[in-house]
């Protein structure tokens, strides 16, 4: 079946790269683009005007929040309240378990995948939580995100999250990891048993990946099964890893090591391995402030860095920088890591991050970023079919209104678009040519019952909070109000 698409502004591809085409076509046949250009002469089956939108290829979201948010709390705690937010050591060795049950899982699952579709994300590779679960994921659990993704018609690099320990907060109130090295080795035979069943699935819009924890959660032993399987497999890998101090801290008292030299170690630093955040480099201000080999070893052994800035940003960091990595080689894709996955905010984030950086505006240019969220994803993926608009590449496309006052005028689309919108002008996408995104709503999903099951589900997350905490405080404590509440409230105050 031949489908098109008609729109004011489409990112065609072409040379090699992206290129910006006014009122035009793009046509595709089953799941593949076969047409992209000013006008279509030959027959179709099913037509759409799009209008005053921006088409884009499927954009690529490889640190996604398939979660509730948990930013919205944390991201505002101060060092004190902030250490209630890691698991006691006490609740490490009594009292862990999971806060939902398996089958509220499968809703907080489907609520988060249905917020990625509903953003104009086509490609995602799943990020979650493991604070309010007993370890870490589940095999089952993956089981039924990827039938959730099926249903909802998303491409899903999928994997269960495995770790040998566990972030905590030791009762003088100090930071480190307590291990269960059993629980480590038992997710990382779960994830090879994942790999299994998805070759036995077969769908063309799943892949098997493996997603070990953060760096510093993980044993020697566990990153080197990690390497090895992803080799003899041939599998991508991504882990959690450069992302801060106490995790660069726990890592050189444990190992002697830098995080990137324990990488390197155990051969992981290849073009399978995808590493989100990436920030702690030696030219960061918090380790040397200047250069001394991180980045040439990055662009050497091709990894792709997943560059996530919305939440640096809210967590204080940035890269050091965008401009700089770039021109040294390395890959930069982008992730969300957090809610809204709004990879269109992020990308406006990052582009102003990279001013403040680099101290100049021309840092990171809108179409680097946009370059990043489709071919750079594109290339971490190492799909040459994906991240572009032309014929012979999946039919994964996105269109964004434009045709809101409140969008402000018009000069280059994808300019003006990053700077003043946002992904929730997403209205249509497509994956593999199958529609996902319809009118700015998900086809056979509840959006209303998903809004209030997920209110009720992160009430009971948030409560959850306080029996893990060291000195076991209420949520009034861990999470104060902006303001105190009105006093009287309950009265009629017109007197």
């Amino acid at each position: 079946m031949r489908t098109r698409w008609r729109a004011r502004h489409i990112l065609a591809h072409q040379d090699g790269g992206h290129a910006l085409l006014r009122d035009g076509e793009v046509v595709w046949e089953d799941d593949t683009v076969v047409y992209v250009g000013p006008r279509y002469d030959g027959e179709v089956d099913e037509e759409r005007d799009l209008g005053e939108s921006l088409v884009l290829p499927g954009l690529i979201d490889l640190d996604a929040l398939t979660d509730i948010d948990h930013l919205v709390l944390d991201s505002w705690a101060g060092p004190e309240r902030g250490k209630g937010l890691q698991w006691s050591l006490d609740y490490f060795t009594h009292r862990r378990h999971d806060v939902f049950t398996p089958e509220e899982r499968a809703t907080v699952r489907t609520y988060a995948l249905a917020q990625l579709a509903l953003h104009g994300i086509t490609t995602f590779m799943p990020i979650a939580s493991e604070v309010h679960s007993s370890w870490a994921e589940p095999y089952d659990e993956l089981v039924g995100m990827a039938r959730t993704a099926r249903r909802i018609g998303l491409r899903g690099y999928l994997g269960p999250a495995y770790r040998s320990g566990v972030n905590v907060v030791l009762p003088d109130g100090t930071r480190d990891v307590a291990l269960d090295e059993a629980e480590g080795r038992a997710g990382l035979r779960d994830a090879v048993r994942f790999l299994d069943h998805l070759d036995g699935l077969g769908d063309p819009l799943l892949t098997g990946v493996l997603l070990p924890c953060r760096i510093e959660t993980l044993t020697e032993e566990l990153l080197a099964e990690t390497g090895r399987i992803g080799r003899e497999r041939d599998v991508l890998i991504r882990l959690h890893a450069l992302q801060g101090l106490a995790e660069r801290d726990i890592i050189q008292r444990r190992h002697g090591l830098t995080p990137l030299q324990l990488l390197d170690k155990h051969g992981l630093l290849s073009p399978r391995l995808l590493i989100p955040h990436t920030v702690l480099l030696d030219r960061h201000p918090s380790v040397h402030g200047e250069d001394r080999g991180d980045l040439a070893l990055l662009a050497r052994s091709g990894i792709s860095v997943i560059h996530c800035p919305q939440t640096s940003l809210r967590y204080g960091e940035m890269l050091h920088s965008f401009r700089t990595y770039r021109a040294a080689g390395v890959n930069l894709c982008l992730g969300t890591d957090s809610f809204p996955p709004d990879l269109v905010r992020g990308m406006d984030v990052g582009v102003h991050l990279a001013k403040i950086a680099d101290g100049r505006s021309d840092a990171a240019p809108a179409e680097h970023y946009l370059e990043a969220a489709t071919l750079g994803g594109a290339r971490a993926l190492g799909r040459d079919d994906l991240g572009r608009i032309a014929p012979g590449a999946q039919a994964d496309l996105v269109a964004f209104s434009l045709d809101d006052v409140r969008d402000g005028v018009m000069d280059d689309p994808v300019r003006t678009f990053l700077l003043n919108g946002t992904a929730r002008q997403a209205t249509d996408s497509v994956v593999a040519g199958r529609p996902v995104l319809v009118d700015r709503g998900l086809p056979g999903i509840d959006l209303d019952a998903l809004r209030r099951d997920a209110q009720h589900l992160f009430e009971r997350m948030r409560a959850a909070y306080s029996e893990r905490d060291t000195e076991r405080r209420d949520t009034a404590a861990l999470f104060p109000p902006t303001f105190p509440a009105f006093r009287g409230a309950e009265k009629d105050l017109r007197n």
